[in-house]
């Protein structure tokens, strides 16, 4: 960045981000917070849009995606800048702080939400800039994506026409301004019912089959097999969860329905299916294993979901190329890594926009501890600005 004056604009616009609540399907102050700085940065109205892709996710939200197209000045192809809004409900209510070069929340209960208000505040300072001095750039495109943190929703849901079709993406996300995310797992998510037989616990239990029962066994057996937690077989590798549990209604009836969330992931979508497959054996050999004494069992449903499919791009993409060359043009050393969780770049990699995910600063993303560190910070509002303006 040009000087002192630049970096005071990028650290009042993360700050001001970052204290605005925002979880998952909330994000609409913070969209109207952007919105505001954009119409008084000179930006007509007529270029900011939001896409409705509230309405086509699996749960309504307050708003959709924010969309910024600009014309470029030069031809070349179009380039997408993007972040989401959301942050984990750990976030919510926290109060940034400065600590000499880094970001905590006053509030110990709370996390910063550096993920991803940083990213957000990365791509809005590269476009105010951008209207600020009237550099010459490409076509650029600036999506602040909704509903990441569950399951990258908002991506998933975007029309790649709404975004002007661009031809290379770079997504702003966690970790450090080197970091270059170049692939990602994929992931699955399930809801497995299963219904019991209710019946007085301690009048007569024996006329029911407790559903809590049937849960607990198949936990065991998953566990036992070895498809819980980090999974590692022969025919590949991959990790699965099983998240949220409830079900019953008092102590003195046996159990007659619980639900379960879990989720599966795998690089390879084949093993994925195959950790899938493993938690349907065992949830309907568990209902077999317990029945009254009439011989009834239960029954279980499972109603699953791909939330993203995994993606590896090569290192000759040129999205690749370009954020490679910005980062060694601000002295870092670019890392290449694959990540075990999901990014927006996951779905705008399937929707055929090759994209690369930077990192922002972010520190202990997802806890109490999260933190900002604000050289990072600066770097990658550094590398956005090139990424943004450079034509080699």
């Amino acid at each position: 960045m040009e000087g002192r004056s630049e970096r005071k604009r990028a650290q009042s616009l993360v700050m001001r981000l970052m204290a605005i609540p925002g979880a998952s399907r909330q994000e609409g102050r913070v969209a109207r917070w952007i919105v505001r700085r954009l119409l008084r940065a000179g930006l007509p109205e007529s270029r900011i849009v939001f896409d409705g892709a509230e309405k086509r996710t699996p749960q309504p939200g307050e708003v959709g995606n924010l969309i910024v197209k600009l014309p470029g000045t030069r031809r070349a192809p179009r380039r997408l800048f993007s972040a989401h809004m959301d942050t984990v409900p750990i976030c919510v209510g926290c109060q940034p702080q400065v600590d000499g070069r880094i970001v905590t929340s006053a509030r110990p209960d709370t996390g910063l939400g550096a993920d991803n208000r940083a990213g957000c505040a990365v791509i809005l300072h590269t476009l105010l800039e951008i209207l600020r001095r009237d550099r010459p750039r490409p076509p650029l495109t600036f999506c602040w994506f909704v509903q990441e943190e569950i399951g990258l929703q908002g991506a998933r849901c975007v029309r790649r026409t709404a975004l002007g079709k661009p031809k290379l993406g770079f997504n702003w996300d966690g970790g450090s301004p080197a970091k270059l995310t170049i692939g990602a797992t994929g992931g699955y998510r399930m809801k497995v019912t299963i219904d019991g037989i209710a019946a007085h616990a301690g009048g007569a239990p024996e006329r029911g089959a407790s559903a809590i029962e049937m849960a607990s066994l198949a936990v065991a057996r998953l566990r036992k097999q070895g498809w819980l937690g980090r999974v590692r077989k022969r025919e590949g590798t991959g990790t699965s969860n099983v998240g949220v549990i409830s079900g019953g209604r008092a102590t003195n009836v046996v159990a007659d329905r619980v639900e379960l969330l879990a989720e599966a992931r795998s690089h390879d979508p084949e093993f994925r299916r195959r950790i899938v497959r493993a938690y349907h054996e065992a949830f309907e050999w568990a209902v077999e294993q317990v029945a009254n004494e009439a011989g009834q069992s239960g029954r279980v449903t499972i109603d699953g979901r791909l939330d993203y499919e995994a993606f590896r791009l090569e290192r000759q993409q040129p999205c690749v190329q370009m954020a490679s060359r910005a980062v060694e043009a601000h002295g870092l050393t670019p890392q290449p890594a694959i990540a075990d969780g999901g990014l927006d770049a996951n779905w705008l990699n399937a929707h055929g926009i090759p994209t690369v995910s930077l990192g922002c600063g972010q520190i202990n993303q997802h806890m109490t501890t999260e933190a900002l560190d604000l050289d990072g910070f600066d770097n990658a509002c550094r590398i956005a600005q090139s990424l943004a303006t450079s034509f080699d």
